[in-house]
């Protein structure tokens, strides 16, 4: 592996390091974005339990909250129910937004890597083919070891570049499209809760929906 890394030359120390990076947010994502995490099932039965035995008090919300980011869009709504719809809608929007801004968390920078890899890769193919041509100049075309060499480094970058940007993008895709469907299934809950503390659905057919 070391010898490896040395033949790339000094490009491969960012590519490495953009590698180390770039797994450390896959794998942080993965954890961070499962859903039973973000929307855990039991959220919305307890929280329906609460209303139906009439327990929900400071206590319950603040416990709503903490348990996880449907239970800070929801509990948002609930401390804003009494204000009338449209304030419960726009609390609910706000506190979601900063919800999927913690959901997207790194996900910029691993989209940044999955771009500049390859780039980097190139640019170690443009020196490698330096090298070439700079020994061609010198000592001619009869010292193929020193061609190899250059050749080597440039091969090796672009290989590495493309290593890490294949999976990079790929997962920064998949972690978009997982966002995109929690965020649609927590829109779907916070209406169901709008609806109900509003008076405008029953709290039965609520219970119903969620069993489907």
């Amino acid at each position: 592996m070391f010898e490896l890394v040395k033949s790339g030359g000094w490009l491969m120390l960012p590519l490495l390091f953009s590698s180390v990076v770039a797994m450390a947010i896959i794998f942080e994502r993965l954890w961070t974005l499962r859903p039973s995490h973000v929307t855990p099932e039991e959220t919305l039965p307890q929280l329906w339990q609460w209303i139906k035995t009439n327990t929900l008090d400071s206590d319950k919300v603040v416990e709503l909250r903490e348990a996880s980011p449907l239970g800070e869009v929801l509990a948002a709504g609930i401390t804003t129910a009494r204000n009338g719809r449209d304030i419960m809608k726009e609390s609910i929007e706000e506190q979601a937004g900063h919800v999927v801004h913690e959901l997207e968390r790194y996900l910029s920078a691993l989209g940044t890597i999955a771009a500049i890899a390859p780039l980097m890769g190139l640019l170690g193919t443009v020196i490698g083919m330096i090298d070439v041509f700079s020994a061609l100049m010198s000592q001619g075309a009869g010292n193929p070891g020193v061609l190899a060499g250059g050749i080597a480094k440039a091969l090796i970058t672009t290989a590495t570049g493309l290593t890490i940007a294949i999976p990079a993008l790929m997962f920064h895709r998949y972690f978009v499209r997982r966002i995109d469907a929690l965020v649609v299934n927590m829109e779907q809950e916070a209406i169901k809760l709008v609806e109900v503390m509003q008076g405008e659905r029953n709290m039965d057919d609520a219970l119903a929906g969620d069993s489907l």
